[in-house]
């Protein structure tokens, strides 16, 4: 089996601090890089993508609703398809420019917070996400949640995607993510994500927290951020994967 880890980064502000990017840089195979709506801006931006390429790991955009103030989770509910069109090909646009200042390349896109939740649910909103990832480049993989709207999406689009699933998340009976302001959305225990993972993987199937299946393709597996225990999760994560014998590659490398 091979698989990519992929991390949220470059979620800082000016001089306001989010995450340890350089120790998850050295765990993980891909990046999704905040682009200035929800967290981000230039020259974080750019920092971060220069630091991805140091350390060989892959970037992708990571757009949302223009939302700093709620770190992009507060849902936006009434605009329009195209405005959800401009916000993803602006976002994308502006970072395959500043990856470019240092000779990085972006080659995937994955929305944020309560942006990616809603496109995950919304087959509509998800066609809207996807002409705006393939208007700003139409080679970008888009990191899609499966079978979701949004690997509809991508298919009915004709655009390259990958799967992931949560290594900190759990799921509702309907497989979609548990809002964060229910008990137990987010797993912050390292042993209790790593099992959550290997069963996923075992089975190749989403499990919800009630126990429900659903067999799907899994393509790499998310560790968020921004949760104090980022670090130690994806770290002991990695190694539990390798001691299982799964090759963690990005889904870029050869």
């Amino acid at each position: 089996m091979r698989i990519d880890i992929n991390a949220d980064l470059g979620e800082s502000y000016g001089r306001w601090q989010m995450g340890d990017d350089d120790a998850m840089l050295s765990i993980v195979t891909s990046a999704n890089i905040a682009c200035g709506f929800h967290a981000g801006d230039p020259a974080i931006m750019r920092g971060t993508a220069a630091l991805a390429r140091a350390k060989g790991v892959a970037i992708g955009a990571h757009p949302g609703f223009a939302d700093l103030q709620n770190f992009g989770r507060r849902r936006v509910p009434d605009l329009s398809a195209r405005e959800v069109e401009n916000l993803v090909a602006y976002q994308t646009g502006a970072m395959l420019a500043m990856a470019a200042l240092d000779g990085h390349r972006v080659t995937h896109v994955k929305t944020h917070g309560a942006m990616g939740n809603m496109c995950a649910e919304d087959d509509d909103l998800a066609l809207a996400v996807g002409r705006g990832l393939k208007a700003a480049d139409p080679t970008l993989r888009w990191l899609v949640m499966p079978a979701a709207a949004t690997e509809r999406a991508a298919i009915k689009l004709g655009l390259a995607h990958f799967r992931e699933i949560y290594a900190d998340r759990s799921y509702d009976d309907d497989f979609n993510l548990t809002d964060r302001s229910r008990p137990g959305a987010v797993i912050h225990d390292a042993d209790q994500a790593i099992a959550h993972v290997t069963a996923m993987l075992e089975d190749s199937a989403l499990r919800s927290a009630s126990g429900k299946r659903l067999k799907v393709m899994i393509d790499s597996i998310c560790v968020h951020g921004d949760n104090p225990g980022s670090v130690t999760l994806a770290r002991r994560l990695r190694a539990a994967l390798e001691a299982q014998g799964v090759s963690v590659k990005s889904y870029a490398a050869p």
